[in-house]
Formats: structure tokens, C-alpha cells, sequence
């Protein structure tokens, strides 16, 4: 196929630059080229095959309760011959912030009694890491020591207190560091989610966000009861515009708590597809969950932030059928649409 010829010039007060000698054969043969390569068939287009395994978003399948009792003989890191200390936890594997417990002032066998709840993703390879810190009010804090519990080694509801040796790092076969660190105890509880919550029957995700559970053994009464996870998936959102600037992002907000997606730029249909969990001592029956749509310019500004809309989810059906993958127009916005997958998963 022969290539197609466009004459191309460029006129300046009058007289045409490309009668230069030597200029116009190359800025032809160059713009010649780039032209007709668009014009010639077929066209190689390369997608990349992803394996399904490096996109598995893994599902939480339960909670990990942890009670912080005490520590004893920690080491002393104050001049004075004390130290502060206080315990961050998290499991492992997991990108989210530790927990942490409060800070016991010059005391080297510190009582906390305090519990917390982790999302496990993987009881049989995720374990929970402990650190004991000593707090300083200036620079960083010391490390006093440290542990791992692999939960494998946890029978299902069944509570099980620890005694640990604590060590200055997780190489236990290394012999160097002799130096005695103390004990830190503690109980760990893992309760794995009831079957019959994660199961479901059907496809969900039709306009009514409305699904059915399938094969339940116990009576409506103790599926409306107890503990269990909320996770709530923002998968995006549809013709949201800004006055000033787009750049969205959304806000998670539940009892208190404020959970933000990250930002996306210069678009009107963002897709985050970020989830964000709240563990619960009881379903939220009767209660409310809200998420806003906003936009952050990305440069200085006074109208830094504005709201692009926002929209309040009851979250009964999602208490009564497990599960609500819907999508909802926003209040405040003329077209614009956000999708949400919201589960509640019993314990």
C-alpha cells in the first residue's frame, strides 16, 4: 500500500518558512511519517492477560479479640531508671495502622486490661504482631521488645492467654542479644464469621440492593444479634461535577469514625473500588451511614475543598439480607450517582 502524500507549510509575515533549503524535506518526510502510520492496517494492539490470583481481593472471614493485660520486668529506658510504656498491635499482612494502648507513666510492670478487635483475612498465615514501646516526648520512641502469635495456633472461640518472652527482634535463632526484655501478657479470641452471613444465593447486585441468604439454621432473632463486621466497598462514582475544580475523592462516615478514599484527578467518573470496615459489638439496626463526595483542588486556593454530593444509607436491609450492592443518586448533585457494596457479616 503506498504511503499517502500531505503537503505541508507554514506561512510568517508573508514568505513561507519551508522554502528554508533543507528544511522543508525534513519537517515533510518527518510529519509523512507520524501521519501515515495511523493510516496503515492492521494495528497491533498489545493487552496485557492479568492471572486472577494477582487481583483477588481477599474477604475478611472473622475477628481476632485481643485483650492486653499486662507486662512485667520490661526494660528500663528512662535515665531515671523507669520507663513509659504502651503496645501497638496489628496482623500481619494488613496495610492498616496499628492499634495502640494507652501509655502507663514510669512503670516497669504496666497494667492495661484493654481489648481490641482485628479484621482477619487469613487465619492460617497471618499472625499478630506485638511491639512494646517506651513513649518520649521528644525524638523517637525506643522499642522494648516484641513478639508474633500465628493465629493457627488459636482454637475457634475458645479464649487462650499468653505468656511471651519478649524478644528485640523476630530472629530468634541469632544469639547475640542475650539481654532479658520482660513478658508481656495477653488473651487472644479468634471467632471465625457464621457460614450462613458470607453465603448468599443468586446474583446481588440488582437496582433494589436487595439479596437473599441461603441455607440459615438459626432463627431470625440470633442473625439480628451479636457481633459482626460492616465492610463497605466505594467502587466509584458517575457525573459528579464540581463548580471550581474535579477532583473526587469520598468520605466514609459511621459513628464517629471517618474513613476517606484517595483522590482522583481532573475526572467526573472516579473509580476507587476501596473498601472500609467497622467491627461492631451489635448489627446497626436503625442506623444510618454516610458518604460524601468531594473534590480537593490540587494546588493553593481559599475554595481548597467543596462537596460534590452526598447520600445516607439505612442500613437495615443490609443487617436483614447480609449484603446491598447498589448504586444511589446523590443529594446535592444534579446527575451524579455513587456505588456502594455494603456486608454485614456475623459472628
Amino acid at each position: 500500500m503506498e504511503r499517502p502524500h500531505v503537503d505541508f507549510g507554514l506561512k510568517i509575515l508573508g514568505g513561507d518558512v519551508m522554502s528554508i533549503p533543507g528544511l522543508y524535506r525534513l519537517v515533510q518526510d518527518m510529519i509523512k511519517k507520524q501521519v501515515a502510520s495511523l493510516c496503515l492496517w492492521p494495528q497491533n494492539l498489545d493487552i496485557p492477560v492479568l492471572d486472577a490470583s494477582t487481583v483477588l481481593i481477599k474477604k475478611p472471614v472473622g475477628i481476632l479479640h485481643v485483650k492486653v493485660v499486662r507486662a512485667k520486668k520490661l526494660l528500663k529506658a528512662d535515665i531515671l531508671g523507669t520507663s513509659d510504656p504502651y503496645v501497638k498491635l496489628n496482623l500481619t499482612g494488613e496495610k492498616l495502622p496499628a492499634k495502640k494502648t494507652t501509655i502507663k507513666k514510669k512503670n516497669l510492670n504496666p497494667e492495661w486490661n484493654e481489648n481490641f478487635k482485628l479484621v482477619v483475612k487469613e487465619p492460617e498465615s497471618q499472625a499478630l504482631q506485638l511491639q512494646v514501646f517506651d513513649w518520649d516526648k521528644v525524638g523517637g520512641h525506643d522499642r522494648l521488645g516484641m513478639q508474633f502469635v500465628p493465629l493457627k495456633v488459636l482454637t475457634h472461640r475458645e479464649t487462650k492467654e499468653f505468656t511471651l518472652d519478649l524478644l528485640s527482634h523476630t530472629n530468634i535463632s541469632d544469639s547475640q542479644d542475650k539481654k532479658k526484655r520482660g513478658q508481656i501478657v495477653l488473651e487472644l479470641t479468634y471467632v471465625p464469621f457464621r457460614v450462613d452471613s458470607i453465603e448468599f444465593s443468586g446474583p446481588l447486585g440488582g437496582n433494589d440492593g436487595r439479596g437473599s441468604a441461603s441455607g440459615k439454621s438459626s432463627s431470625d432473632d440470633e442473625s439480628l444479634s451479636g457481633a459482626g463486621l460492616l465492610s463497605v466497598n466505594v467502587q466509584g462514582a458517575e457525573d459528579v461535577e464540581g463548580k471550581h475544580h474535579r477532583n473526587p475523592y469520598a468520605l466514609v462516615l459511621f459513628r464517629g469514625e471517618r474513613k476517606k478514599t484517595k483522590m482522583i484527578r481532573r475526572t467526573r467518573d472516579p473509580r476507587w473500588n476501596e473498601e472500609f470496615q467497622f467491627t461492631l459489638d451489635k448489627p446497626p439496626l436503625h442506623e444510618l451511614i454516610r458518604i460524601e463526595v468531594m473534590s480537593k483542588r490540587t494546588s493553593f486556593s481559599f475554595r481548597s475543598k467543596e462537596s460534590l454530593g452526598h447520600v445516607e444509607i439505612n442500613l437495615n436491609d443490609v443487617v436483614h439480607n447480609g449484603r446491598m450492592n447498589h448504586k444511589y443518586h446523590l443529594i446535592d448533585s444534579k446527575n451524579g450517582v455513587i456505588h456502594v457494596e455494603i456486608r454485614w457479616s456475623t459472628v
